[in-house]
């Protein structure tokens, strides 16, 4: 019989036990453990492996201590180069040795890169109490904010109504679409633009929330993509009919409300601590197809406003007047469109951060 050579280390403060082997190669190794109570040993069968078989055909590990001393389950993982077996004490004892016999088998060889000893147990459960201490000690120098669950309550109420708010939107044209088709294209406006107005307008409130502190969201952002659908909504196409009546509202109101499906749950869930992966993924993803198609189309509904500005001359500066010029609100909507563009870019950019922040692999911390 030819054993292999048995690395062992005992981690007494984790009350566990580590015996790799290592082997010339392991993939696809069956392994199984015997019941503790007739036999005192882990084993593993390979036909392959003669290294590892006695006449019985097992690979045996004997303990000193009694199998009531032991957890019933061993944890094994096989991997190219060794086989790793974990055993758990069922109570905090050390041991003097790991086989019954008193002279150490020729094959068992201590593994001195895992190897902790009692006094190296000792320093680290201290060190992790006074981590611990430390970090309770930090924490109490931070005052609590007595209105803290109050501000809580109402983030928490303001996603709700705006999820809702626009869940109505979204499953409103949905309906219209399936029921009438195209021709719900045409009446958009007309029944969805009450609760849009009451959106938008409630939308206003995040930036007072950046302002003032309540959310860490970034200020600029908010302002731009807020502003912007807001021009879009009560300038451009609250203020022309010739407009309400076109198809690229639909389109303008739907991109709108899909986004903010996932946008206003996920800070709902954030706000009482909850995480749900697969909507902070749609949170963080959605957007990369439904932003560049929202501002696609709010740029067409600039391009096709402006010959309606121009011919009605709304909103536009004529002569006479304290200023002595001409200024056309058609040639603003134009300045307008390359600001749009540039707005998308920096929303772009800040999603971009934040998607890797929140879905980026996650940096491991060096000891």
């Amino acid at each position: 019989m030819q054993w292999c050579c048995v690395a062992w280390a005992g981690f007494q403060a984790a009350y566990q036990v580590l015996h790799p082997s290592e082997l010339p190669s392991l993939t696809g190794l069956p392994f199984a453990s015997m019941p503790w109570a007739a036999e005192r040993f882990l084993y593993c069968s390979s036909p392959c492996h003669p290294c590892l078989l006695d006449k019985e055909g097992l690979f045996r590990r004997t303990f000193a201590d009694a199998c009531s001393c032991v957890c019933p389950q061993p944890v094994c993982r096989v991997t190219q180069r060794q086989l790793n077996i974990t055993v758990q004490k069922k109570e905090s004892n050390w041991w003097e040795r790991l086989t019954k016999q008193e002279k150490r088998p020729l094959f068992l060889a201590p593994d001195f890169d895992r190897w902790l000893d009692e006094s190296d147990a000792e320093m680290e459960l201290k060190e992790k109490e006074e981590e611990k201490i430390n970090k309770m000690k930090i924490e109490s120098r931070v005052p609590k904010d007595p209105f803290r669950h109050l501000k809580k309550g109402y983030l928490v109420m303001y996603n709700l109504v705006q999820f809702l708010g626009f869940s109505w939107i979204f499953v409103n044209m949905t309906v219209r679409l399936f029921i009438l088709g195209k021709d719900s294209f045409y009446d958009t406006f007309h029944t969805t633009a009450d609760m849009m107005y009451f959106c938008q307008t409630l939308a206003l409130m995040e930036i007072m929330n950046s302002l003032i502190g309540l959310v860490r969201s970034p200020l600029l952002p908010a302002v731009m993509q807020i502003f912007g659908r807001n021009f879009i909504l009560f300038v451009v196409l609250g203020s022309l009919e010739e407009m309400q009546s076109k198809p690229v509202v639909f389109f303008v109101f739907y991109f709108w409300s899909i986004i903010e499906l996932f946008r206003y749950p996920y800070y709902m869930l954030s706000c009482i601590g909850m995480d749900w992966k697969p909507l902070t993924w749609l949170r963080y993803t959605a957007w990369i197809p439904l932003y560049p198609l929202g501002g696609l189309a709010e740029a067409v509904c600039i391009i096709q406003s402006i010959p309606i500005f121009s011919e009605t001359g709304k909103f536009s500066l004529g002569l006479p007047n304290p200023l002595n010029v001409t200024i056309q609100f058609s040639f603003l909507l134009q300045v307008y469109l390359i600001v749009l563009f540039l707005g998308i870019f920096v929303n772009f950019r800040h999603l971009y951060k934040q998607r890797k922040q929140h879905l980026g692999p996650k940096k491991r911390k060096m000891k």
